[in-house]
C-alpha cells in the first residue's frame, strides 16, 4: 500500500498538470490532492472536485479560508463532502490568519462534526507577503487540544520548523505530519527522519512527494536509500522496516477513507 499524502494539480509557472498527475496515480494505491492557493477558490475547488470524481485513487482537500468563507456546518459540507472531497487545506501564512482565529475555530467545530481531515499547508515556497508567524506548528496546539477528534496533518513536516512539528506529533494523538521527501536535500531528510525515530513518532509520519515538485518513485528511493548511503559511516541509522513503514502505511485506512 503506497499513498502519496501531498500532491497538487497546479504548478506555479508550469500550469495545469492533471494529465501527469493521473499517470502518476496509476503507480500508487491512493493520493491526497490539495486545492492550490488561488484568488478564485470557487473555481479551484470545482476543478479539484471534477478531477477527484474522475480519479478513484484521488482524495481531495478543498481550499478554504475561514476568515472569508462561510464556516457553519451546512456550507462547509456543501463545499467538501457534497463534492466528494474528504477535507480542507488551509494556507494560514499566505492568507494571513492565525490557525486559532475565532472564525477558524468555528470552522473546526463544523469540520470535526463532519469528520473532515484538516491539512495545514504552512510550508515553502512562501510569497514575500506571507505571515510566517502563522506557519509555526506550535500555533496549531490550541486547535489540536480543542478538537481532539479531528484529524490534523501538518504539511511537509512543518518545514522549516521541524522540531516544533515533532513535539506536536508526540503530544497529540490526532496530529500527523506529511514527510514530503526532497530528493535534493539528503542531509535535511536524514536529520528529520532520525530525529523522528529517536523521538518515537515514526508512526505519525505520512509519505508525501509534493508532486509535481517531485515524483513519488524518486522520493521513495531517496528515503529507503539512507542506510546504504551511511553504510561506511558511524552516523546513526534507522531500521529499514521503520523507513518502509512510512512508505507502506495504509493511510486510507488510518483516516477512514477506504470506502
Amino acid at each position: 500500500m503506497i499513498v502519496d499524502c501531498h500532491t497538487h494539480l497546479q504548478c506555479p509557472g508550469g500550469g495545469d498538470v492533471r494529465t501527469g498527475h493521473a499517470e502518476m496515480c496509476e503507480k500508487l494505491d491512493g493520493c491526497f490532492v490539495m486545492a492550490g492557493l488561488s484568488a478564485d477558490r470557487d473555481a479551484t475547488n470545482k476543478e479539484l472536485a471534477d478531477y477527484v470524481a474522475s480519479n478513484p485513487k484521488a482524495r481531495g482537500f478543498a481550499n478554504l479560508n475561514p476568515v472569508e468563507d462561510a464556516v457553519d456546518q451546512k456550507p462547509v459540507k456543501t463545499l467538501t463532502l457534497d463534492r466528494g472531497l474528504c477535507g480542507a487545506v488551509l494556507y494560514c501564512c499566505e492568507n494571513k490568519f492565525h490557525p486559532a482565529h475565532s472564525r477558524a475555530m468555528r470552522f473546526y467545530e463544523a469540520a470535526e462534526a463532519l469528520g473532515l481531515i484538516i491539512y495545514f499547508h504552512n510550508c515553502p515556497p512562501y510569497s514575500p507577503d506571507a505571515a510566517m508567524d502563522f506557519a509555526q506548528p506550535w500555533v496549531i496546539d490550541e486547535v489540536a487540544r480543542t478538537f481532539p477528534d479531528m484529524k490534523i496533518i501538518i504539511g511537509r513536516m512543518g518545514m522549516p520548523f521541524f522540531w516544533q512539528t515533532q513535539s506536536m506529533l508526540a503530544k497529540h494523538a490526532n496530529v500527523y505530519a506529511d514527510l514530503s521527501v526532497h530528493p535534493q536535500r539528503i542531509w535535511q531528510n536524514y536529520n528529520v527522519v532520525v530525529s523522528a525515530y529517536e523521538a518515537g513518532v515514526m508512526d505519525k509520519l505520512l509519505f508525501g512527494s509534493g508532486f509535481p515538485y517531485a515524483e513519488p518513485a524518486i522520493c521513495i528511493e531517496t528515503l529507503l536509500g539512507f542506510n546504504k548511503m551511511l553504510a561506511d559511516t558511524n552516523l546513526p541509522q534507522v531500521p529499514r522496516e521503520k523507513l518502509r513503514s512510512i512508505v507502506e502505511r495504509d493511510t486510507l485506512a488510518l483516516f477512514g477513507l477506504n470506502t
